[in-house]
C-alpha cells in the first residue's frame, strides 16, 4: 500500500470517484485553480471555480443534486458554512424526507476545521455539532489518511448530503492507504484504534492524535487505555462505544469543539442511558474552552485539548 498524506488521500478519492461515476463534479472557491490536474483530466464542466459566495455555492449544489448529479463542494473554512446554512440544512437535509423519498440529494460539503494554523477565530471554529443536530445530514470527521480517502469515497456514493470536515493540521499527516474499491470505509462505523482494559477514550479528528499520545504516556504508567475513533459523527456507532465502556467501566470523551451541547455531551448521555451500570467512575470530557479560537500559536496550543490533560483526567478517575 502506498504511504501518502491526508491531502494526497483526499485527491486520490476525488480522482477515483470522478472516474467511477461521470455524474460526480466538484466546484468551489479556487478548486480549479488549486487543482489544475483535475481540470486537465475531467474538463472545465466538472471542475469549476466559483465566486466567494457560500450561499450560492451550496444552493447550486442542492439544485445539481436534485437533478441527478453528485456534486462535491469545497467551502474552505468551516465558519463560512454559516452563509450556506439555509441550502444545506433547510433544503438538502429536508427535501428527501419532504418528497417522500422521491428525490435523492447526493451532496458532499468539504470544509476545513480545527485550530493550529493561526488563522484566527473567524476562520477557525469546530461546528460539527450544528450539523449533527440537523435532520437528514450525515457528518464525517476522519483522523487518518486511510479514513480520509475511504470515507470521502463512501460519502460521494451516498444518496444523502454529507458534511465532510477536514482538520487543517492533519493535512500533512501520512499513512498507508489502499487503492480503488479496497479503500472504501463505510459511513457510521467507529473503530477500536487501540485496545485497552482500564479506560475508554472516545475522540475523532485531531483529538485522536492527542489520545494516542496520552495512551502512550498512560502505558508507561501501566494503564491501558482503549481508543475509539468515531470517524463518523452521524450516523453514530453506538454499539462500539457501549461495548468498550462495558469492558473498561470508565469513559473520557475528547474533542476540540467547546463543551456545551457538543458531541461529547451526546456520548456521555448515550453511555449514561444505556451502560450506566457498567460505569465505575463518573464520565469526563476534555474539550476546548467556550471561547473564540485564538490566533497566536501559544494561545492556540493552550486552547486545544492536549495529551497531558487527557492523562491527568484519566488519573483522576483511577486515583
Amino acid at each position: 500500500m502506498p504511504h501518502i498524506t491526508v491531502e494526497q488521500a483526499i485527491g486520490q478519492a476525488l480522482i477515483e470517484e470522478m472516474q467511477h461515476d461521470p455524474r460526480v463534479l466538484i466546484f468551489g472557491e479556487g478548486v480549479a485553480t488549486t487543482q489544475p490536474h483535475l481540470v486537465q483530466q475531467f474538463g472545465a464542466e466538472r471542475v469549476r471555480n466559483t465566486p466567494l459566495a457560500e450561499a450560492i455555492i451550496a444552493g447550486t449544489a442542492v439544485g445539481a443534486a436534485a437533478t441527478g448529479l453528485r456534486p462535491v463542494i469545497d467551502m474552505l473554512f468551516a465558519p463560512f458554512l454559516a452563509y450556506a446554512m439555509d441550502a444545506i440544512v433547510n433544503s438538502a437535509g429536508k427535501l428527501r424526507y419532504m418528497s417522500g423519498g422521491q428525490f435523492a440529494f447526493p451532496l458532499v460539503v468539504l470544509a476545513k476545521t480545527g485550530a493550529g494554523w493561526g488563522v484566527g477565530a473567524q476562520h477557525t471554529h469546530n461546528l460539527e455539532a450544528w450539523f449533527v443536530h440537523s435532520p437528514g445530514l450525515k457528518v464525517v470527521m476522519p483522523s487518518t489518511a486511510a479514513d480520509f480517502k475511504g470515507l470521502l469515497k463512501s460519502a460521494i456514493r451516498d444518496d444523502n448530503p454529507v458534511l465532510f470536515f477536514n482538520d487543517m493540521t492533519l493535512g500533512h499527516h501520512a499513512g498507508e492507504v489502499e487503492e480503488g474499491e479496497a479503500a472504501l470505509v463505510p459511513l457510521g462505523k467507529a473503530v477500536v484504534a487501540r485496545p485497552g482494559r482500564d479506560v475508554t477514550l472516545v475522540s475523532y479528528a485531531k483529538g485522536m492524535h492527542a489520545c494516542w499520545q496520552a495512551a502512550e504516556m498512560l502505558a508507561a504508567q501501566h494503564i491501558e487505555a482503549e481508543l475509539i475513533d468515531l470517524r463518523t459523527l452521524k450516523p453514530l456507532d453506538e454499539e462500539t462505544v457501549l461495548a468498550s465502556v462495558r469492558k473498561t467501566g470508565r469513559l473520557v470523551v475528547v474533542h476540540e469543539a467547546g463543551p456545551l451541547c457538543g458531541v461529547g455531551s451526546e456520548i456521555a448521555a448515550l453511555v449514561a442511558e444505556k451502560a450506566f451500570s457498567a460505569l465505575k467512575t463518573p464520565i469526563r470530557r476534555v474539550t476546548s474552552p467556550d471561547v473564540p479560537t485564538p490566533s497566536s500559536h501559544a494561545l492556540e496550543q493552550a486552547f486545544l485539548p492536549q495529551a497531558p490533560t487527557v492523562v491527568a483526567t484519566v488519573r483522576s478517575l483511577l486515583d
